[in-house]
């Protein structure tokens, strides 16, 4: 419950902002450049604070700084590229960027944190995400909206035109336990009044239809997750456990060095398995890198006094 109290905190400092633009960009340039800064510092903090307080502390203040950065006029357009702390993704089409996050606790689970920011050209409009995952049930049967979010840090964006209902399919990293991690598929529309809808019945395969695809196997291993662009193919390990008593025990799961996939076809997207993929490099998790092996990264290149 405290936990959940914090975040809730840290979401209401995340309001919805709609407002008007103005035309002095360099002035927006020179401001956003500062924030970057402090933005920086700040995400380190949250990242590498050895106590999971401080942790919590400078993701506040990240909030709060990253809430002014985005009341910049012209802010979409802005990269915070610096800011290696989050993952910035513009949508294929430009229509929207999403920047997601998250915070590590002690016991070994994430937090994750995010908005949607909309390209309204002269106004700004954002979606913050809040992560409701202890509370979805049943995740790959359930749509949701941003206030109800499975939260992930994502790190691809797919764009599906389709005649009756474009949508966006995003792949991203969750995260889960001291024993395992997590992996999603998950579906990003908008509805008329163009506020975001997650989740969506478009994966079919193994007799069921999915509204979003979650994998979870060994926090030990590593799981490849990616989107072939040329053949509208989004490709993925095999999960499976090391024998037969280890069954539904997805902590002990890995890849088993077959792959299976969902490709595009009509809109929706169509499971297939024991894909030859003997061309396609061997990345696991190439886009992104767990916050721990991250932080050691910093220290490790961090300069000495």
């Amino acid at each position: 419950m405290k936990k959940l109290l914090i975040f809730c905190l840290l979401i209401a400092a995340m309001p919805v902002l709609v407002f008007a633009q103005h035309s002095d960009n360099s002035g927006n340039i020179k401001q956003l450049m500062i924030y970057q800064d402090s933005l920086t510092q700040l995400g380190k903090k949250f990242v590498n604070d050895d106590t999971e307080m401080g942790r919590m502390n400078a993701n506040t203040q990240f909030i709060k700084a990253l809430v002014k950065a985005l009341k910049v006029p012209h802010s979409f357009n802005f990269p915070f590229d610096s800011v290696k702390s989050i993952k910035v993704l513009n949508s294929p089409d430009n229509r929207f960027r999403i920047l997601t996050w998250n915070v590590a606790y002690d016991d070994g689970s994430y937090r994750f944190y995010g908005t949607i920011q909309i390209n309204t050209g002269d106004k700004l409009q954002m979606y913050p995400l809040t992560d409701y995952s202890p509370y979805i049930k049943s995740p790959e049967d359930t749509v949701t909206d941003n206030t109800k979010w499975f939260g992930a840090q994502y790190y691809k964006i797919i764009s599906v035109n389709t005649t009756q209902n474009p949508y966006y399919v995003l792949l991203g990293w969750k995260g889960n336990t001291i024993k395992s991690t997590k992996k999603v598929i998950e579906v990003l529309s908008f509805n008329r009044d163009g506020k975001p809808v997650l989740g969506m019945p478009v994966f079919d395969g193994n007799g069921k239809t999915r509204k979003r695809v979650v994998f979870e196997y060994s926090r030990q291993t590593s799981m490849l997750l990616k989107y072939d662009a040329d053949q509208h193919l989004i490709v993925f390990d095999n999960l499976a456990p090391p024998d037969s008593r280890q069954k539904g025990k997805m902590e002990m799961y890995g890849p088993d060095l077959s792959y299976d996939g969902y490709i595009l076809k009509n809109g929706k997207w169509r499971f297939a398995d024991n894909l030859d993929m003997r061309n396609m490099p061997d990345n696991h998790d190439s886009d992104y890198i767990d916050p721990k092996k991250q932080a050691e990264i910093d220290k490790a290149t961090a300069p000495h006094n």
